[in-house]
C-alpha cells in the first residue's frame, strides 16, 4: 500500500497553476489576484458624516446637555449625493444625512438622537460633542497610491467591495478551473423510476459535482457512462480532444478503478493516459487512480459513495485549489474529545470516520460518530461535518483525543 502522504505528494507533482486571464470584478469572487491592486484615489474621496443628524460648530455646543440645551436655526438639509449650498457658520446648524460631504465651516456631528425639533427650521441640541465627531475624513480607509492587495490573495465579498471602490471593474487572476465529472457503471441508473433488480441511482456524480462547485470550480457534468470501452474512451476524447465541445482542464471520473474483471475506466485509462495505480493506506477509499492524459490531470476515484467523496477531499480538491493559485489547499483541523469510542482494528491504514464535530463555549471541540460507518452509508456522510483522522492502531477510547478534519 501507497502512504497518504506519499501518494498526496505524487498527485502534487503533476499539478500545475492555471493560467492568468482578466476576469469581471463580479465574476471573480474565490478566485485568486494575479496582481497588484493600488488605490488612485482617496477613500472616502471627501470628508462626510457617519451619522444622521446636524453638522454643528463644536464651539456651538460646548456645556451642553439634557438639562442645558440650545436652539439653533437649520440652515440647509444636506442629502447624501449632494453639497451643502454655502458653508456653514457659527450660531446654526445644517442637517445632514449618513454619507453627506461634510459643509464647509462645520468641524463637528451631532447625531439625530441628541436633538429635539423646535419648529420648522430651528432645533434643539441636548449634548457637548468634540471636533471630529462622527466625521469620517477624506482618506480615512485608503491614501491614493496605497497598495492595497497583491498577487496570492484570493477574492473574498469583501476584496471584491473595496476594489469596485477604487474604479476597477476587471482584474487579473488565475482563472478558474473546468472540471468534467461522469460516473460508470452498468449497474447505475438515474431518475425517479422504479429500480429493476441489480440497479442502483447514481449518486457519486451529484456529490462530486457538487464538491467541484463548492471548490470554486466549474463543473462540466459529462454524465453517465456504460461498461464498454469504446463508450468511456469516446468521452474522454470527447472532453479533452482538440474537438472536443466544453473542454475541461482535469476530469474526476467515479467507479471502476479498482482490481475487477470488469473495471473498464482502468483498462482505457491505461491505454491513453500517463497513470499511476495506487492502493492508498487509508479506509475508505484505498483504491486512486491519477494520471495525465492528453496533458490534462485526471483523477479516477473509488466506486463506494462515501469512498468517492474521501478520496475527492484527499487528493482532487486540493489539486483543484492548486490548479487556482491558492496556498492553503488543505482542509482545517482541529483536535476534539471524542464523544463516542473511535475504534478501528490495526491494519496499517489511517482511518477517516465520519464525525459531527462542534465548539464547546470554552473554545474547545468535541466529536461525536455521525451514523454508520461503511463506504456505502452516504446519509453519515450528509450529516457530517468532519472527518475524524484515526491513525493505524486500536483507535481512541471514548473520552480520548482525536483529529478532525472540517468539511465545512
Amino acid at each position: 500500500m501507497t502512504p497518504l502522504d506519499e501518494a498526496q505528494a505524487r498527485v502534487a507533482r503533476d499539478i500545475s497553476v492555471l493560467p492568468v486571464v482578466d476576469v469581471a470584478l463580479a465574476d471573480a469572487r474565490g478566485l485568486v489576484l494575479a496582481e497588484e491592486i493600488s488605490a488612485t484615489e482617496a477613500i472616502p474621496p471627501f470628508a462626510n458624516t457617519a451619522m444622521d443628524g446636524f453638522a454643528v460648530k463644536a464651539a456651538d455646543t460646548v456645556g451642553l446637555s439634557e438639562s442645558n440645551v440650545k436652539s439653533l436655526p437649520v440652515a440647509a438639509t444636506v442629502a447624501a449625493g449632494a453639497v451643502a449650498p454655502r458653508p456653514l457658520e457659527a450660531g446654526e446648524v445644517m442637517r445632514i444625512m449618513t454619507g453627506a460631504p461634510i459643509p464647509d465651516g462645520a468641524d463637528a456631528i451631532i447625531m439625530v438622537e441628541l436633538t429635539t425639533p423646535d419648529g420648522d427650521d430651528r432645533v434643539e441640541l441636548r449634548a457637548e460633542v468634540p471636533v471630529g465627531n462622527h466625521i469620517r475624513p477624506a482618506g480615512d480607509d485608503l491614501q491614493a497610491g496605497t497598495a492595497i492587495f497583491g498577487p496570492g490573495e484570493e477574492l473574498s465579498p469583501a476584496h471584491i467591495g473595496v476594489i469596485a471602490s477604487v474604479g476597477r471593474e476587471t482584474v487579473k487572476v488565475h482563472r478558474r478551473p473546468r472540471v468534467g465529472v461522469f460516473s460508470t457503471g452498468d449497474e447505475l441508473t438515474v431518475g425517479p423510476a422504479a429500480l429493476q433488480p441489480g440497479q442502483i441511482r447514481d449518486s457519486n456524480r451529484p456529490s462530486i459535482v457538487a464538491l467541484v462547485e463548492e471548490a470554486g470550480c466549474e463543473a462540466v457534468n459529462l454524465g453517465l457512462l456504460r461498461d464498454d470501452e469504446a463508450e468511456i474512451e469516446s468521452a474522454l476524447r470527447g472532453a479533452l480532444g482538440d474537438d472536443a465541445a466544453t473542454p475541461v482542464d482535469a476530469l474526476v471520473t467515479s467507479g471502476g478503478v479498482s482490481m475487477g474483471d470488469f473495471d473498464f475506466v482502468k483498462r482505457v485509462l491505461g491505454r491513453l493516459g500517463d497513470m499511476n495505480w495506487m492502493q492508498v493506506a487509508i479506509k475508505p477509499a484505498k483504491p486512486l487512480a491519477f494520471g495525465m492524459l492528453m496533458g490534462t490531470p485526471i483523477f479516477g476515484l473509488p466506486g463506494n459513495p462515501v469512498s468517492s467523496m474521501v478520496s475527492f477531499e484527499l487528493f482532487a480538491r486540493p489539486s483543484l485549489l492548486t490548479m487556482m493559485g491558492r496556498s492553503n489547499i488543505r482542509r482545517p483541523t482541529v483536535t476534539a474529545l471524542a464523544e463516542d469510542a473511535l475504534l478501528r482494528p490495526p491494519d496499517g491504514k489511517t482511518h477517516f470516520a465520519r464525525v459531527i464535530v462542534e465548539p464547546e463555549a470554552d473554545g474547545a471541540w468535541r466529536a461525536r460518530l455521525a451514523g454508520g460507518q461503511g463506504s456505502h452509508q452516504l446519509t453519515a456522510m450528509a450529516r457530517a461535518n468532519g472527518l475524524a483522522v484515526i491513525p493505524d492502531g486500536d483507535g481512541v477510547q471514548a473520552g480520548g483525543r482525536v483529529k478532525v478534519m472540517l468539511l465545512n
